[in-house]
């Protein structure tokens, strides 16, 4: 299967959250052969595997090429967005109100007024499993939660409302005086008892699906394209790639849009240690896994920046970048981005194996840069890295907009970067 706007539509609709995100391509694994291994036991040798940690998830095929180096596609599985507090139920002036706090740099005004739902992970207890701690998904695809906005007549200047996000992103979900027990709620729809519920981690959801739009059907809108764009285009290239000489892999991290710092972020060791095992599995050294590590690339792949035609301005020029115009390359001096020339050379050979266009954005030097999982990730494992993504509007916001052609473009030339043409890789 290859990927389309369709396939990424169906894709983000069965994803509201990073755990879902792993389970959604773990899925896909498993429908096609791979075994899912647990970091806790022995590894076995050559094969198709994937692991999982928490809502991060790293799949490798070393079964054609078992004593070669890595091609490796990494991107996030986390989308800014409103996450539930520890203590959430509030009751104020006759409403029932579920305290949420923004999660990344969540566009928070494109949250309000919207139909939310709610989603992520229960830790319940459950005495027979060693731990006695079970951990179990949970996705209430019901209007619950709502954050209304203020009326027009109520604003100081009525140019809209300067946003506190301590204050104004809590969401109504019921009337009263007293408060209600949202977890209870959650646990209910669960089917768990709410005094099983250790822990959490919950979060909101736009609950308008996916779709692809536009006159033409030229432009996907959905939620969490960011990053959920470049986990299915990385997913479907690697399902597709064929080992020549190279192993693919795939490495999809949680917590990028917080900064990475967490047992299973890219600032985890959960990549260079994953690429270690697979080499002692296979009967390799530690002498052979540096020497495969000098010969491996990483494309890290996140959403770039289309020039915004209500704010041109706010581009560099000279850059232009188009939705539907062809993957983009990101660089940024100052290493905001991963990119240096030796790694933009190898995924341009990846774009004309693949017969798209290749971008090139540079951000203004007047404007603060956003980052991605590339320089941390070449920074923690000494891998050369290229950031890479595909063009889009409205980064960060509940809903966001990307062009239809660019979704086979981009998996396409990831799908080239894990599986080179050995006549064309570069030296």
């Amino acid at each position: 299967m290859s990927a389309t706007a369709q396939g990424l539509c169906e894709f983000i609709d069965a994803s509201p959250s990073p755990f879902h995100v792993c389970e959604t391509v773990a899925q896909r694994l498993r429908a096609v052969g791979y075994r899912e291994l647990s970091e806790s036991a022995v590894w076995p040798g050559a094969g198709r595997y994937f692991v999982l940690r928490a809502g991060s998830l790293i799949a490798w095929d070393s079964s054609d090429a078992p004593g070669t180096s890595f091609r490796v596609v990494g991107g996030h599985t986390d989308s800014p967005n409103l996450r539930v507090k520890q203590h959430p139920d509030r009751s104020i002036a006759g409403w029932n109100v579920v305290a949420l706090q923004p999660y990344g740099g969540a566009w928070l005004n494109s949250w309000l007024d919207r139909d939310l739902g709610l989603s992520g992970r229960l830790s319940v207890r459950q005495p027979d499993l060693d731990g006695g701690i079970a951990h179990r998904l949970v996705r209430i695809d019901e209007p619950i939660l709502r954050v209304p906005q203020l009326a027009i007549h109520l604003s100081d200047d009525r140019k809209g409302v300067s946003l506190d996000p301590q204050r104004h992103v809590n969401a109504v979900w019921g009337l009263g005086d007293t408060p209600r027990s949202f977890l209870g709620h959650v646990a209910e729809q669960a089917g768990v008892d709410v005094a099983d519920v250790l822990g959490f981690d919950l979060m909101t959801h736009d609950l308008n699906p996916s779709a692809v739009t536009g006159a033409r059907g030229e432009f996907v809108s959905a939620p969490r394209l960011d990053n959920q764009g470049t986990c299915y285009a990385g997913l479907e290239a690697f399902l597709a790639a064929e080992p020549r000489g190279f192993v693919p892999v795939l490495a999809l991290f949680d917590h990028e849009e917080v900064g990475s710092t967490s047992d299973h972020g890219a600032q985890s060791d959960l990549l260079i240690t994953t690429v270690e095992r697979i080499v002692l599995a296979s009967g390799g050294t530690r002498e052979e896994f540096l020497r495969r590590l000098a010969g491996s690339v990483v494309a890290s792949g996140d959403m770039a920046h289309a020039t915004h035609p209500n704010y041109p301005e706010r581009h560099e020029p000279n850059h232009l970048i188009r939705v539907n115009g062809g993957p983009v390359l990101k660089v940024h001096p100052n290493l905001r981005y991963a990119t240096d020339g030796r790694t933009a050379a190898v995924f341009e050979l990846a774009c004309r194996q693949a017969g798209v266009p290749l971008q090139r954005y540079e951000h203004r030097a007047d404007l603060p840069c956003g980052s991605t999982i590339g320089p941390m990730t070449s920074a923690r494992t000494g891998i050369p890295t290229v950031d890479v993504g595909a063009a889009q509007l409205a980064m960060h916001a509940a809903r966001e907009l990307m062009g239809a052609a660019d979704v086979a473009a981009y998996s396409a030339a990831l799908q080239a970067f894990l599986s080179p043409d050995p006549s064309t890789v570069a030296p």
